[in-house]
């Protein structure tokens, strides 16, 4: 998977592989670093606690994580998914 520098660098999909890629990841080490680019990309004040530590009731799968980020950033006139 390509690491890109900036949320609005990725698709939705490439963004949901990305979750998974987290969510996959082989050692901590690994998802160590998907995180940290995780938390550094994402606008969304909640960071990596969107896939750890969702909201009640909040959809944490990668499509609900993804339409969360993407709900925000529309909100906040911020640069989101390239698509």
């Amino acid at each position: 998977m390509e690491i890109k520098s900036n949320l609005s660098d990725y698709t939705k999909q490439e963004f949901i592989a990305l979750i998974g890629a987290i969510n996959n990841a082989g050692t901590e080490e690994d998802r160590g670093e998907l995180v940290e680019h995780f938390n550094k990309i994402v606008p969304h004040p909640s960071g990596s606690d969107l896939l750890f530590y969702p909201e009640e009731g909040a959809d944490d799968s990668p499509k609900g994580v993804v339409q969360i980020i993407n709900d925000y950033c529309i909100s906040k006139n911020l640069p989101g998914f390239r698509d």
